[in-house]
């Protein structure tokens, strides 16, 4: 924390992204393998588990939104995984579009998949680098 700032920063709290229909997005959602924590329809909002963390991503409908990217740059974000070209295999056979084929970062590889809203999700693992992975 700088001198100047009267607060500190404790980690994240949770991700929101942007879906023009919730009823459509959690079930595309759980097909890339997320868990959901709660959905409360009549407020626009679900919350998806990553990992054993509080937070996690909250999926929030947008009205007017539809079946399009935003009209805003869309978000990504990359998770961890165990195994990202066992991910990409997996996210496959549950019906998931995969953008590319699994490609190699300084880490070890990554997968990436948009929602049907244009936000970008990627599945990275470490296995270049074992020693930085939440888990050995």
């Amino acid at each position: 924390m700088s001198d100047d700032q009267s607060y500190e920063l404790l980690g994240f709290d949770n991700v929101l992204l942007p879906v023009g229909d919730l009823a459509e997005a959690v079930p595309f959602y759980e097909r890339a393998g997320f868990t959901v924590g709660f959905r409360l329809d009549e407020a626009g909002i679900a919350l998806l588990k990553v990992g054993g963390e509080t937070p996690g991503i909250l999926l929030r409908q947008e009205e007017g939104l539809g079946h399009r990217p935003p009209p805003w740059p869309a978000t990504r974000m990359w998770l961890e995984v165990p195994d990202a070209r066992t991910a990409a295999l997996e996210l496959r056979s549950a019906g998931v579009e995969l953008l590319d084929e699994p490609f190699s970062v300084a880490t070890g590889w990554t997968v990436e998949v948009a929602d049907p809203w244009g936000n970008v999700l990627g599945f990275t693992d470490y296995t270049k680098r074992p020693e930085l992975a939440r888990r050995a």
